[in-house]
């Protein structure tokens, strides 16, 4: 395992632990309080902690080399780990979404707004604070899409953490001014803010994760290859680009049109330039270019056969 996939590897492993810590105190305080906000918190951690652990899964098996089979390497075992990220939290909304329109609807609950509730959701939003941002810094350094997933997942909780204080914070103010009394209700209005905060990153997260499955060109790449290989003065033209991502790295292959008359030395030189004009322009990236002769130039002269005596 290289340095990167190291590095990628441990930023994973904290993650994890972090999931573990805040999924366990959610979970303690959650239920002694009886908070649907905070049970809600709990749940959403405890699919962050799968999902840390998918994502750690996902790195270290997309940092295996190229082989027969995957030719393109393993990559793609990334964005799959996105995907499943993104049908968790799904599911954890079905159930947010159910037990708050019953606790608003259907039947009461006491909810016991304690220090301890305002501390747990302090400290998560501290953790969360500090991981969001190892995440981010370590998806942008390595390109790892599984670790960018990640940091917008547990970024979400950051907000919906706040929401879930706010519910709080009106189930005590229910309990000092008796006229407001209806803030009560709060904490499972606060629980749907969350499951609605996990709808929409979901949707983001499922978006871009399917796009990236499905090959789609990262947005202008196409534009950045011709722009970079036409800017040579020696290619004519540059058509038929193709691109796919694999994980952190970007395949590209590109047509170009040249000189007819140009040597195949000439030509392989040249093509070599434009890879690497096209790698400095989007670093990391594996290209292969392929040169095409103009239509319109004539043919090299052959060699005439010697006169008969």
């Amino acid at each position: 395992m290289d340095q990167a996939n190291r590095d990628k590897s441990q930023v994973a492993l904290n993650s994890v632990f972090a999931a573990v810590f805040l999924t366990a105190i959610k979970l303690v305080v959650g239920g002694l309080s009886g908070s649907l906000g905070i049970m809600a918190e709990a749940a959403h951690s405890g699919l962050d902690l799968v999902a840390a652990l998918v994502t750690l899964l996902a790195v270290r098996a997309s940092g295996k080399p190229a082989d027969r089979q995957h030719l393109y390497g393993h990559g793609k075992i990334e964005n799959l780990s996105a995907l499943f990220e993104t049908l968790l939290l799904l599911v954890t909304c079905v159930w947010i979404i159910h037990e708050a329109y019953d606790r608003l609807l259907a039947k009461t609950v006491v909810v016991d707004a304690s220090i301890w509730t305002f501390l747990v959701m302090g400290v998560s939003i501290g953790v969360d604070v500090s991981r969001s941002r190892m995440l981010y810094r370590a998806a942008k350094e390595h390109k790892s899409q599984a670790l960018e997933a990640d940091a917008l997942h547990f970024s979400t909780d950051i907000w919906s953490s706040a929401v879930v204080l706010v519910g709080l914070l009106g189930v005590r103010i229910g309990e000092w001014v008796p006229a407001l009394d209806f803030l009560a209700k709060a904490d499972a209005v606060a629980a749907l803010g969350v499951a609605l905060i996990v709808i929409y990153v979901s949707g983001r997260l499922g978006s871009r994760t399917l796009s990236e499955l499905l090959d789609a060109a990262p947005e202008g790449m196409s534009d950045t290859v011709k722009s970079v290989a036409e800017s040579i003065p020696e290619v004519k033209d540059c058509h038929s680009i193709r691109l796919r991502s694999s994980g952190p790295r970007v395949f590209i292959d590109a047509h170009v049109t040249l000189d007819g008359n140009m040597r195949l030395s000439d030509a392989h030189r040249l093509t070599d330039a434009i890879e690497e004009r096209i790698q400095a322009a989007i670093p990391g990236a594996d290209i292969t270019v392929h040169p095409e002769p103009e239509r319109d130039v004539q043919a090299l002269p052959t060699a005439q056969p010697p006169a008969q005596p």
